[in-house]
């Protein structure tokens, strides 16, 4: 794997280690908050307070799982080698923007230039899929001309 995509890879776990920990933290404080939460004379109160922190709770254990779900996604492109088209773990270098084919993470800054880390399954994603050099493909009325794949 060459260093550029070793570097984006890092990057990517870098954020998604970020959004797991951040997750963690909110999952946290709402326990505590619920725990801490004392019944008062208004016994409606203590319950609709109970009720929004559980919900909170839930909230933050399905962004937990799906977090997890996205490192584990990031894990299986680390070693990806440069093909002939573009899948899963690919970067793709094309004169309109650079797109590292991993997971959702957005704009990544590295050496002065800005790649896009993208699900294959988002929209631009799934254009990007099975096209190889040489090959446009066209989103949002931009054209991308596909220079290399690495």
């Amino acid at each position: 794997m060459s260093t550029l995509k070793s570097e984006l890879y890092q990057l990517c776990l870098t954020f998604i280690q970020n959004r797991i920990e951040n997750i963690e933290y909110s999952l946290q404080q709402a326990r505590q908050a619920s725990n801490d939460d004392t019944k008062s004379s208004a016994g409606d109160k203590y319950e609709t307070t109970r009720e929004m922190m559980q919900q909170e709770m839930d909230r933050n254990s399905k962004l937990l799982y799906e977090a997890g779900q996205q490192k584990i996604t990031l894990q299986q492109v680390e070693h990806v080698d440069a093909a002939k088209e573009v899948k899963n773990g690919s970067l793709v270098l094309t004169a309109s923007g650079n797109f590292y084919i991993s997971i959702s993470a957005g704009e990544l800054k590295y050496g002065g230039q800005t790649y896009f880390a993208v699900s294959q399954a988002s929209p631009i994603g799934k254009l990007f899929i099975g096209k190889k050099v040489g090959e446009e493909l066209n989103f949002n009325g931009k054209k991308y001309l596909i220079e290399e794949i690495l």
